[in-house]
């Protein structure tokens, strides 16, 4: 059902999109600064070329054009799941807690959910600005372990949300194999997510032969406790060099306690001492970092991924920002459980996490930009191609075609030049201020509405209401 549904859902997607057009542009922002009176035209595979503002097929010039941002972490099936562990259980409420509220819901839900639930929530992150999402997918059996008829039938289901909804997907089917540092097995409860390595590389395998220019296949590691040293040894000399690599590392002090307690060493490094981490890598979280590990990733190249939406709903901690900037390290966002769904969110409390930690203000800016909000804007696009394994980011010929284009009549605003306009974006008001957004040269969202968000958010309360009941 999932495969018809993912091809039915690709043909949905070329009929109701816009055909590919120019990007017109009277200021577009790039790393370098704003940039006037620019023109591109797209390619057949949807990539920026060289254009001419006289194209006939273009769109009037917008006034402020941003690249797409890049979700670097997401775990689709939680969005269904927010707000639903706010209530306090035990005199000291943390993580490890709300892992078995995850635990509890995850264990209900089937494909179709899954697929309902991800088109949902990747409607919500087109129209916040995200056009590229990093899935890291670990829900892939039956709830008792045993495998679909279809070993990819999890996996296909977030395709085909990907395909109805037109965002661009890194699926990063994850390797989840024990249940802590100590070599335990998996419990009941995670039973659905566990494979061997033999059985984890046929998926990888079986959904390679999907990838096309919408969606690319990386992998994940749960985690070091999940996955044994010889493990992941085994996978990594299997994968092929260019595939983008994911882990989640050092969210929580428990972990770092159990890793130097079974591993003689601190999770981060641990793993630069056993793996060749390098660009193809994004951390996530590394939360927990001595000034040894903090250097040596950021002297890797691999990418750090930070959620603070989540990490904060968590409890996790809050990452060592400026001092990794002032290291040179490569960073994205991600919106992890998705309690949030947007990009302004996670850059703001970003920076905000840092202020109230260090009581000062304006930490992300540095002597090359003293805004913060083109700081922040340049780390996530300075990372999306590396972590995300497609090239984008950045409104360049040779990348992805995606942009998003601001509110210019939006009273927030309003007297708003190039040296203000990120910062006000991202540090003014509430309200939503990405009116369109454009994927491979096709307009997905127009007027901040996504063309098919009415039949998908139907789709997903009929879903959300049956899991209800099933609780």
């Amino acid at each position: 059902m999932i495969a018809a549904l993912a091809t039915h859902a690709r043909s949905r997607y070329a009929a109701s999109m816009e055909t590919t057009q120019t990007l017109r542009a009277e200021r577009a922002w790039t790393p370098d600064g704003w940039v006037r009176d620019v023109a591109f035209g797209c390619d057949a595979k949807g990539r920026f070329a060289p254009g001419s503002a006289a194209n006939a097929n273009a769109w009037p010039a917008a006034k402020w054009v941003l690249p797409g941002i890049a979700n670097l972490h997401s775990h689709a099936f939680q969005r269904a799941m927010a707000g639903l562990a706010e209530k306090r259980g035990s005199d000291h409420d943390s993580f490890w807690r709300w892992r078995e509220t995850m635990y509890a819901f995850a264990s209900r839900i089937t494909p179709e959910d899954l697929h309902a639930i991800a088109a949902q929530l990747y409607v919500e992150m087109l129209r916040a600005g995200y056009t590229q999402v990093c899935e890291f997918h670990y829900l892939h059996h039956a709830p008792d372990g045993r495998p679909y008829a279809d070993p990819a039938a999890m996996s296909r289901a977030i395709i085909a949300a990907a395909r109805e909804t037109g965002i661009g997907l890194t699926l990063l089917p994850v390797l989840y194999m024990r249940g802590g540092f100590d070599g335990r097995a998996l419990s009941q409860r995670q039973a659905r997510f566990g494979h061997s390595v033999d059985a984890f590389l046929q998926l990888l395998e079986i959904l390679r032969a999907e990838e096309d220019g919408q969606l690319r296949i990386g992998m994940a590691f749960h985690s070091l406790r999940a996955v044994p040293p010889d493990a992941l040894a085994a996978t990594l000399a299997a994968l092929p060099k260019d595939m983008p690599r994911h882990i989640h590392i050092a969210e929580q002090i428990a972990e770092v306690e159990e890793c130097v307690a079974s591993r003689g060493s601190r999770p981060v490094r641990w793993l630069l001492d056993h793996a060749d981490v390098d660009s193809r890598w994004t951390l996530v979280h590394a939360t927990h970092l001595d000034e040894g590990e903090l250097r040596g990733i950021a002297a890797s190249g691999a990418t750090v991924a930070l959620c603070p939406t989540t990490e904060a709903n968590l409890g996790d901690g809050l990452f060592p920002l400026r001092a990794y900037l002032d290291a040179g390290g490569a960073w994205g966002i991600g919106s992890d459980s998705n309690s949030s769904v947007s990009p302004v969110e996670e850059l703001r409390w970003l920076e905000y996490g840092q202020r109230l930690v260090t009581r000062s203000r304006n930490v992300a800016a540095d002597a090359r930009t003293p805004s913060v909000g083109e700081t922040l804007l340049r780390g996530v696009a300075s990372s999306a191609t590396a972590a995300s394994g497609v090239a984008l980011g950045t409104l360049a010929a040779g990348q992805r075609a995606d942009w998003i284009v601001l509110d210019a009549d939006a009273p927030e605003l309003a007297a708003r030049g190039e040296g203000d306009v990120v910062d006000s974006w991202l540090f003014n008001g509430n309200r939503g201020l990405v009116r369109d957004v454009i994927i491979a040269g096709r307009r997905i969202v127009r007027d901040r509405r996504h063309v098919d968000e009415d039949r998908i958010a139907a789709h997903y309360r009929d879903c959300v209401q049956r899991l209800a009941a099933a609780m």
